[in-house]
């Protein structure tokens, strides 16, 4: 396919025009041109201001003149990156016809499902519940008192698949509401018990081995022996399932729980969900074999796989899987990085309209870019046909490792793999040129708090400053651009505005950045921070009746129900990550009341997750940190040096599931016979204290014997 756009051309020429925009002058409404939206601070409504749909964001307005003229409001909820919301815009939205329908029958308000975690969880909730499924974009029916009635994922612009369009959808909805009303309010009486009942956790006991033996076996029996990972289709990479597993290995030694993992993350590396051009890896696979893939980009799945990448490197000392880490942070660093220090949000799986066209070759563009004799070898490597493996074109993927390949014909594998680097740079090369999918460039401080996390975890395994400055700089946009002037964090930045106040989980991503960049770095300023943090969070978000955080801060709007979170989908949970985080401030600190937050947060949750263990694994992992043997390593003295550096790296080389790391003020630890070092380390594990060292090779020796 010829690209014939302009080199400086991306998917973000739309939104540079809506921001360019003189909102100022235009009237409460947007004005002939535009709709309300035109004043958000949100790529994802900027997308819908020139929409017919009279669109409204949530506000108060909108459930007002709802009630004033007794319309029911029709609630759809997306994000900028996603395609089939995309589909349904160019489909409906952007129709007259629709929109008439829609504007005169409807108060129609467009969420952001990033901005707005907290109206999406609850409305996916309810669909869940009525349909026994969900997805995006979602659609909601509901009354002016925000109780819904009808929900629904995609619709069409006319019936196809055996589903309605979506005119037909709201005539019928619209005689409902004006011909049966007493049923309509019925069923949100049920609807709204229903959710009542389904976010109600139960408590249970925080024993460890039965509910871990328990969820491994879920994950025995969902594990895809062929192909790997787990479930059916789509198939998400889901690494704190990798990394529970590796937990779960050290805990128990049960091999088959190590080699899951590696063979998920082997073949994610190999299969079209990882970008082989660029690197980084995209959303999901829509096949068992993670060949083809729904094309977005999202910054959590970055961070979250670099952390279970890094935990096989850890726990194998494999150097492919700290390689993988290290691609994958490369791709986020310089795709994905604002000039302000902080991270975007995601990029989208369309380019114009067509799905991964960004990302997919042609027989003929490789040649093109590389040559005959170059481009046989790399077409063969990467699976590459002159029909194409998606819609005409090829998802570029390893079939074989390289190492097979090489075999295979004959090559050196040293040599492959530089011949690789340098074909991989042509074409990435090559592709820059193309016309770039959006990039949603909004702010978020929980997905800046996984990346934070990630990057302070690869600096401390591998020792790179790059990661250290990255993560440092992430922090410091947070906290500088985040915050209000009173100090509370807000959740959203875009284009030089702070919004929303932050929900839970906004406030436990960024506590384990904190307590990531103490591990890596011993600096106290970490530690403060996240002590301070953590107190931030259990004022705003505690239950004073019971342990368990609620989503919502106590200073916010509060929806149907006020909802304490316990489900770890593709992320873990607020109330997951803040036990963990808690437990460990605890445990570095010796703080009796943090760790009491902690463990009342697991035993709150741990009747729920033990009903079905697969979907607490955060949970469970903070659980096991909780209830394994402490192995602490004390650092003395100063910790400032090339050799406390190398002896703190040579710590987090090694997958210690127990570990507490803390710095002793002064000389607190002696090293024997009067000896004196400028860094002194001492390990405790198994109920004793080993003799203080202070050199890598006698630490590393103590830690080669406490494995």
């Amino acid at each position: 396919m010829t690209n014939t756009i302009e080199k400086s051309s991306d998917g973000n020429d739309r939104m540079r025009r809506l921001t360019a925009v003189d909102t100022a002058s235009l009237p409460p409404d947007g004005g002939p041109n535009y709709n309300r939206l035109i004043f958000a601070h949100s790529p994802y409504l900027l997308q819908h201001a020139e929409n017919p749909v009279d669109w409204y964001p949530w506000c108060n307005e909108a459930f007002t003149k709802a009630k004033e003229e007794d319309k029911p409001i029709f609630l759809s909820i997306g994000y900028a990156t996603c395609h089939w919301c995309h589909v349904m815009e160019h489909e409906s939205f952007e129709d007259n016809e629709v929109a008439k329908v829609l504007n005169d029958k409807f108060v129609c308000i467009k969420v952001d499902r990033e901005e707005r975690p907290d109206i999406d969880d609850q409305y996916m909730t309810v669909t869940q519940l009525i349909t026994g499924g969900g997805g995006w974009p979602l659609n909601i029916f509901m009354t002016a008192d925000k109780v819904p009635f009808f929900a629904a994922t995609y619709i069409p612009k006319t019936a196809k698949m055996q589903m309605p369009g979506i005119i037909e959808l709201l005539d019928k909805i619209d005689e409902l509401w004006k011909n049966n009303r007493d049923a309509v309010l019925e069923n949100c009486v049920q609807v709204k018990q229903g959710l009542e009942k389904a976010v109600e956790p139960q408590a249970g006991i925080l024993e460890d081995d039965a509910v871990m033996a328990k969820a491994f076996q879920v994950l025995v029996s969902a594990y895809d022996n062929d192909w790997s990972g787990f479930g059916e289709t789509p198939k998400f990479p889901l690494p704190h399932y990798l990394s529970f597993l590796i937990r779960f290995w050290k805990k128990s030694r049960a091999v088959n729980a190590l080699w899951m993992s590696e063979d998920t993350l082997k073949m994610i590396r190999r299969g079209g969900i990882f970008d082989q051009v660029g690197f980084g890896i995209h959303r999901y696979a829509v096949d068992k074999k993670w060949l083809v893939l729904h094309f977005e980009k999202m910054l959590y799945d970055q961070a979250m796989i670099v952390h279970a990448y890094l935990d096989a490197f850890q726990a194998t000392g494999d150097p492919q899987y700290r390689t993988a880490a290290e691609e994958i942070l490369a791709f986020v660093l310089d795709e994905m990085r604002s000039p302000e220090g902080g991270f975007y949000s995601a990029l989208d799986a369309d380019t114009d309209g067509v799905e991964g066209e960004f990302y997919t070759w042609t027989h003929q563009e490789i040649q093109a870019a590389l040559g005959v004799e170059a481009a046989g070898i790399v077409c063969r490597l990467f699976g590459v046909s002159e029909q194409g493996n998606f819609e005409g074109r090829n998802i570029l993927h390893l079939p074989l490792s390289t190492g097979e390949f090489a075999e295979k014909e004959g090559l050196s594998h040293e040599t492959l793999l530089k011949n690789i680097e340098r074909w991989r740079i042509v074409l990435e090369t090559v592709r820059k040129e193309r016309r770039k999918p959006l990039r949603d460039e909004k702010i978020l401080s929980a997905w800046n708090g996984l990346m934070i996390s990630s990057l302070a975890k690869c600096f401390a395994v591998t020792g790179e400053n790059r990661y250290r400055e990255a993560a440092e700089s992430a922090l410091h946009f947070v906290t500088t651009q985040l915050r209000t002037a009173d100090g509370r964090l807000q959740r959203s930045w875009y284009r030089g505005k702070a919004s929303i106040p932050a929900f839970l989980e906004d406030y436990a991503f960024l506590g384990w950045g904190l307590v990531q960049l103490y591990e890596a770095t011993l600096e106290q300023d970490y530690l403060n921070e996240a002590h301070t943090n953590a107190k931030e969070m259990l004022k705003l978000f505690n239950d004073k009746e019971e342990y368990g955080l609620f989503d919502t801060g106590s200073d916010t709007e509060n929806l149907l129900v006020r909802k304490k979170g316990r489900h770890d989908g593709v992320i873990p949970s607020g109330n997951a990550a803040a036990a963990m985080n808690l437990i460990k401030l605890a445990k570095i600190t010796a703080n009796s009341r943090l760790l009491d937050e902690g463990k009342g947060i697991l035993r709150s949750f741990m009747g729920s997750i033990a009903g079905n263990p697969i979907t607490g694994l955060h949970f469970l992992s903070a659980l096991d940190y909780l209830n394994c043997p402490e192995t602490e390593v004390a650092f003395s003295g100063r910790i400032d040096t090339a050799e406390a550096r190398k002896m703190l790296q040579s710590v987090h080389k090694r997958f210690i599931p127990g570990l507490v790391l803390r710095v002793l003020e002064g000389d607190a630890i002696t090293l024997p016979k009067g000896k004196a070092a400028e860094t002194v380390v001492q390990i405790c594990a198994s109920g004793a204290c080993r003799l203080p060292v202070a050199d890598v090779q006698e630490l590393e020796r103590l830690l080669d014997e406490i494995a």
